[in-house]
């Protein structure tokens, strides 16, 4: 693809360089690959006939805390370098389309909105209040004049950008979306501005602003879709920007989701007939450390580690058969013919076996090597410590009580495992907490209550978004009296565990960290499996992968080959349900829930 400056309008059709343009896009998510397999995930998304690749931009993930940006991602791995990203995509002749708004949703912890939001001073997130509007003024300061440069007027690959995500099934605030538009334009943002909305009047009328152009999310019936969209396009092209070809899971569903291959199929020869499209998703990638998102609706779902969504590419990048259908219906509409490649470059699947293991050590032992505590009258939640993912502990002494008979939590999210002088009396989670739990009565002076809180992912879509502070941001009810004060709390986002003492002593049956070591002769992708492992968080060379749990329906964790050297290599778990065993297991395929490929 050149790099020469070209023009992209919209008109009855869209524009490439005055010829009409038909965008065949597929979407994959950089934050949610290892940099390692861009090119190739990149590549196969050509071989499939698609001339544009289309990926959200997490605010969460460039802005961790507030005035401090990230747009490389050592921690992460480098895989919040956007600017790379999309210059791979435009050697490798690919368009791009990009979704900086604010809010992505995209299953992802808080719609991509950073945690910090929440914890100050209220605001009304999402609309045309000036304390949020300042927010992201400052975080678009220093994103827009890296995307700037890489719009096709400019000699990039970027034909458009979107202003905000599924607003019309939020808000009706034309001021936020039109302060939105303004910011990006003054920023030196000058190719199209596009919106995307579920094909409903009522979310397509929420969302129409003069210089925001309307597309729909779908992921059928596209007929119905394009003919309540063209009432909103002004005579424009008509655009599918998520055709649903899949879902996302959640922890308690029975089985992974798969989609009805045929439908999907014909769904897509529609589309492409009608208009344009962007594929969601082409692969789904992995929901890295504590970033999965979660859904509430009479209570909270939280999503799984993987985001495979049944996607054409499975979650390490192999080719589905889905990939091979879609291709065929593709080729009838983009006649230009890929090179293919003889052989598949990515990772080699391997399986390293069992591995036992090597130290241990329990919570409470470690717990100073982790934390200093943050001593309050009242708990506070994790947002408004500064913490915004991972575990808090709430530790108080009950001086007053001669015996614990009931616990009762206010305001507490999303999961808690409560301790009474080192015995478990409470695992409870959601709506849960605020139920009066009885306890087998403990008489003693001076109990010590401590209670471990896990922040499950803060929900990315819906009503709840405004309010979702994590950890426990009320009060802790004992024996029906109203609230116990006098608390030490300890921050735990587990990005430490470097310093972590495996010489200070473990006692069975308390959340406690495990660690693994093994050697690899040869580097491949593979597959953590944590059966008869209770719940928890694992840890690959100081790389966070994401979370497991026993109730499935996730069986197995995948582990990018990126991640691992040749010789010794380090598996930390942090299990907090007492559940384990002496050893863990590296596999050579994928256990999402059903029969792996």
């Amino acid at each position: 693809m050149t790099t020469k400056t070209g023009t992209f309008e919209i008109r009855d059709k869209f524009y490439l360089n005055g010829e009409p343009f038909q965008i065949i896009s597929g979407g994959i998510h950089y934050f949610r690959i290892l940099p390692e397999y861009w090119e190739d995930r990149l590549q196969k998304l050509k071989e499939l006939g698609c001339n544009t690749v289309e990926t959200y931009i997490p605010w969460n993930m460039h802005e961790p805390v507030k005035g401090k940006f990230d747009f490389y991602g050592e921690h992460v791995h480098g895989m919040l370098d956007v600017v790379s990203f999309v210059r791979t995509a435009q050697r490798l002749g690919l368009w791009v389309i990009l979704r900086p708004s604010p809010y992505i949703c995209a299953e992802w912890d808080f719609g991509g909105l950073p945690f910090w939001l929440l914890a100050g001073e209220e605001m009304d997130l999402r609309t045309s209040d000036e304390r949020y509007l300042r927010h992201v003024r400052d975080y678009y300061d220093r994103l827009m004049p890296l995307l700037a440069p890489l719009q096709i007027d400019q000699g990039g690959p970027v034909l458009m950008l979107q202003v905000e995500n599924e607003y019309g099934s939020f808000g009706n605030d034309k001021k936020y979306l039109e302060s939105l538009r303004d910011m990006m334009r003054e920023r030196g943002i000058t190719v199209p501005l596009f919106a995307s909305d579920g094909p409903d009047h009522n979310m397509l009328s929420n969302t129409k602003t003069e210089g925001i152009f309307p597309t729909a999310n779908f992921g059928s019936g596209a007929s119905k879709a394009f003919t309540i969209l063209e009432e909103y396009t002004d005579g424009g092209p008509c655009m599918c920007t998520e055709f649903w070809i899949g879902w996302f899971d959640a922890w308690h569903d029975e089985v992974h989701h798969e989609g009805d291959m045929e439908t999907a199929v014909k769904e897509l020869e529609n589309i492409l007939e009608l208009g344009n499209v962007n594929i969601y998703m082409f692969e789904g990638g992995t929901n890295f450390g504590f970033m999965n998102g979660s859904n509430y609706s009479d209570h909270l779902t939280a999503d799984v580690t993987s985001y495979d969504y049944d996607a054409l590419l499975t979650e390490d990048g192999k080719i589905t058969d889905k990939y091979r259908r879609f291709q065929k219906v593709i080729s009838r509409f983009n006649k230009e013919e890929p090179l293919i490649r003889e052989k598949e470059p990515s990772s080699e699947r391997v399986a390293y076996g069992s591995c036992a293991v090597a130290q241990k050590v329990d919570l409470f032992h470690a717990l100073d090597c982790l934390s200093e505590p943050v001593k309050t009258v009242s708990p506070k939640s994790m947002e408004q410590l500064g913490q915004g993912y991972g575990y808090m502990l709430y530790s108080s002494v009950l001086h007053t009580e001669r015996e614990l008979r009931s616990l009762r939590l206010y305001q507490a999210a999303d999961r808690a495992i409560a301790f009474a002088d080192g015995k478990r009396v409470l695992t409870a989670m959601d709506r849960e907490l605020l139920e009066r739990h009885e306890i087998e009565p403990l008489t003693a002076g001076n109990i010590r209550l401590d209670i471990l809180i896990e922040n499950m992912g803060r929900v990315n879509y819906g009503p709840m978004i405004n309010w979702q502070r994590k950890g426990i941001d009320g009060c802790v009810m004992i024996n029906d009296r109203f609230a116990q004060h006098g608390w030490l709390q300890y921050s735990l986002p587990l990005d430490n565990l470097d310093k972590l003492d495996y010489t200070r002593g473990y006692e069975k049956g308390m959340p406690a960290f495990y660690r693994f070591v093994f050697t690899v002769k040869k580097i491949g992708d593979t597959f953590l499996d944590c059966e008869g492992w209770g719940k928890g968080s694992a840890f690959v060379n100081g790389f966070h992968l994401g979370r497991f749990w026993e109730v499935g329906p996730q069986k197995r964790l995948y582990l990018p080959g990126a991640l691992l050297k040749e010789g010794e290599n380090e598996i930390i778990l942090f299990e907090t349900e007492g559940k384990c065993k002496e050893s863990i297991s590296l596999q050579a395929e994928p256990d999402l829930g059903r029969r792996p490929l």
